[in-house]
């Protein structure tokens, strides 16, 4: 499934408009990226940098946390936009909640 750039870009939006406000006003010093081909062709999001859980008193000064969402994986595993939407959804919902600090074996067990 074959979705444009622009057109993805609204769903990782709306994505993001659906995380309830308690966590996204919680979200601190991190940039959401579409990016259209990861270094892993297996991967369909990233989480790169420290996660709320684990900033100190010295976290101070750094480059933002980085969420990449990746296009043509995502649209590769997909047959439908409907797809498209949902797993979109899922992958941010994935990365944002790494930025919590909650691993991979805990959002497995909640079903992402």
């Amino acid at each position: 499934m074959e979705v444009s750039r622009e057109r993805f870009e609204e769903l990782v939006a709306e994505a993001l408009d659906g995380i309830p406000p308690r966590f996204t006003t919680a979200m601190r010093n991190v940039a959401v990226f579409v990016e259209d081909v990861p270094d892993d062709p297996h991967l369909l999001g990233l989480y790169v940098g420290v996660p709320l859980t684990e900033r100190t008193t010295g976290y101070a000064g750094v480059l933002p946390d980085r969420i990449m969402i990746y296009r043509s994986t995502i649209c590769a595993i997909c047959s439908t936009e409907e797809e498209v939407v949902a797993e979109v959804r899922k992958t941010v919902v994935h990365e944002v909640a790494h930025h919590f600090g909650i691993d991979d074996h805990r959002l497995h067990e909640l079903g992402y």
